[in-house]
């Protein structure tokens, strides 16, 4: 498995394709593994760098509670030890909390930056959506934790139609919910709770994508269309009859809308 050393821990990444490297940063049940449906197509064109951060899949997991800039600078060593020193940043959920932080830290570094079903900042109505999430995860019961999250990551439609699916998802992830892996998750949502750069957003000045789901609970509208009011190269989206995992809800309208919005910053730039 590739590793790197980063401030002590061992940081997993993979890379697919060639061309210019576009970083996936992961949400918050996610890892490197849950972005395996789109490599095939997506690394036809350009160079995926798949990351997980520490506390997240097949990387260390942390010895304390941290914020969030602990993030950005393993992320900006590791592109280092690449030697990737321009690259594409596209963060969903959690994974675009950090791409913000990034991208207004090391902007020189940020080619384009694409932002998923995401926010700004840490209000009471996400923070008490986390916290619910935080005391499911304290009881280390898989079931409980489950019933807790999964409904709200999709649209009830979603669910209905697609409850094998679902239901499949939740076995897999029974596999790897142990002690460690809730305490993990339990650091990375006390992580977010001073999350609050609206004030700043506007002075990212790289090409932005900010996608929206309609039926989103967890990030509603309102959070992107803030960032999207703010940022002066910025662009958005919204992906109709979806809830907050839209890449999975509509998987290829999702890659679609990357690679067009990637295409018009390489066509720019010739």
């Amino acid at each position: 498995m590739p590793y790197l050393e980063i401030k002590n821990k061992r940081i997993y990444y993979r890379e697919h394709g060639d061309g210019e490297v576009v970083v996936f940063l992961n949400g918050m049940m996610m890892s490197t593994i849950s972005w395996s449906p789109f490599i095939k197509v997506f690394s036809r064109e350009y160079k995926m760098l798949l990351v997980d951060l520490i506390d997240q899949g097949f990387s260390d997991k942390a010895d304390t509670y941290y914020s969030q800039d602990m993030h950005v600078e393993t992320l900006k060593e590791l592109l280092e030890e690449l030697g990737y020193s321009k690259v594409h940043l596209f963060g969903i959920s959690y994974g675009g909390e950090i791409a913000q932080l990034f991208t207004l830290k090391y902007e020189d570094m940020v080619k384009s930056l694409i932002l998923s079903n995401t926010t700004s900042y840490t209000d009471n109505y996400i923070r008490k959506e986390e916290e619910n999430w935080y005391k499911a995860a304290k009881t280390y019961d898989s079931d409980l934790f489950l019933d807790t999250i999964i409904p709200s990551l999709y649209s009830e439609k979603f669910c209905k139609e697609n409850y094998e699916w679902i239901d499949g998802n939740k076995k897999q992830l029974k596999r790897i919910l142990n002690k460690e892996w809730y305490e993990a998750f339990m650091r990375g949502i006390k992580s977010t709770y001073g999350f609050n750069i609206s004030s700043e957003i506007q002075e990212i000045d790289v090409p932005t994508l900010i996608i929206s789901s309609d039926l989103d609970e967890i990030m509603p509208i309102k959070y992107q269309k803030d960032i999207y009011g703010k940022i002066p190269y910025s662009r958005w989206i919204l992906i109709k009859d979806s809830g907050h995992a839209s890449i999975y809800e509509k998987p290829h309208e999702f890659i679609s809308i990357l690679l067009g919005f990637l295409k018009t910053i390489d066509f720019k730039c010739l």
